[in-house]
């Protein structure tokens, strides 16, 4: 059987399984809260008449599992919802916010991979020697470094201290101010990208002395073929097999940080979409977020499992 089909098949599976999965447990959450969302859309003073109006117009009295079947319903058709005074539209507000988040993830995915490449490798190359030690302590540093720690500490220093860099303020768009969008994305990025360099260092080092110490390696130097062409042609494309792959899987987990992050640079991507619902008791906000997370965190996976088997061509087929 093709490993490619029956990873994509396993996968497309689980998708609508995971997906409801998501949906219930955070609609049955929300149901907790003790914030009205009546009063949310019509402000605190309005008055009993008006708020059970509203509770009838939208059957917020109903129990949570009919308000689940009816939501599901309108999710079907596309309708992902409401939420707000304004009855803003769900659908509307992610669009706005998921290409935030995923500029955010993928540029602190670009930098941690860029760094942590070019810091396993030569510690590879120097196996044991000075430059491997000090590598090795500032992966461990990175590793051990909280991305929401070095948040707050980044815009300590750069934003209050040096007022080099914006903490906070509306992120232009790239294609009309890339000056300003990478000022305002360049800490964020960094704080989601140190901890990912400190593990994905040791992994590519540990690959790359993994085969370096294999016969074939050994063979080709006593040939007399030159370092580069040995470690270049040979070495770094068996070895970066497995850092890619950890490093693929890991796009799902930075967006789960980016969501943090977000919060706290004040970016309007997915993290601010859920906080407002969660304070705002906006259950449709909240599932759609959560929805569109969840999916994009499979489907990510489902390339990055793709693409494992393109660059490794020996288990396309069993």
């Amino acid at each position: 059987m093709n490993n490619l089909l029956r990873l994509i098949g396993r996968r497309l599976v689980a998708l609508p399984i995971m997906a409801f999965g998501v949906t219930i447990l955070v609609f049955f959450l929300m149901s907790f809260s003790k914030v009205d969302p009546a009063y949310n859309a019509l402000g605190e003073s309005a008055s009993p008449e008006a708020v059970a109006a509203y509770h009838v117009q939208y059957g917020l009295d109903d129990p949570w599992p009919v308000r689940y079947v009816r939501y599901i319903g309108d999710l079907l058709h596309g309708d992902m919802g409401t939420y707000g005074a304004t009855r803003q539209s769900v659908s509307g507000r992610i669009a706005t916010a998921l290409p935030v988040t995923m500029q955010l993830t993928f540029m602190g995915l670009i930098m941690g991979a860029i760094v942590s490449f070019l810091f396993g490798v030569l510690a590879a190359l120097y196996r044991d020697r000075w430059p491997d030690q000090v590598i090795r302590i500032f992966s461990i540093a990175g590793l051990a470094t909280p991305s929401f720690w070095l948040a707050v500490l980044l815009i300590l220093v750069f934003s209050s201290y040096l007022h080099a860099l914006p903490a906070s303020g509306n992120l232009p768009s790239f294609a009309s101010n890339p000056g300003g969008w990478f000022a305002r994305m360049i800490m964020p990025a960094v704080a989601l990208a140190v901890p990912l360099t400190g593990q994905m260092t040791r992994i590519v080092r540990t690959a790359m002395v993994e085969e370096l110490d294999k016969d074939y390696v050994k063979t080709a130097r006593g040939a007399g073929l030159p370092e580069r062409v040995v470690v270049g042609k040979n070495v770094l494309r068996n070895a970066l097999i497995t850092p890619v792959t950890t490093l693929g899987m890991k796009i799902g987990y930075l967006m789960g940080g980016a969501v943090v992050i977000e919060v706290i640079f004040n970016l309007p991507g997915m993290g601010t979409a859920i906080q407002q619902g969660i304070q705002g008791n906006e259950t449709t906000l909240v599932l759609g977020v959560v929805i569109v997370v969840a999916l994009t965190f499979i489907i990510i996976n489902i390339v990055v499992d793709m693409l494992y088997l393109l660059i490794n061509p020996r288990i396309r087929t069993v």
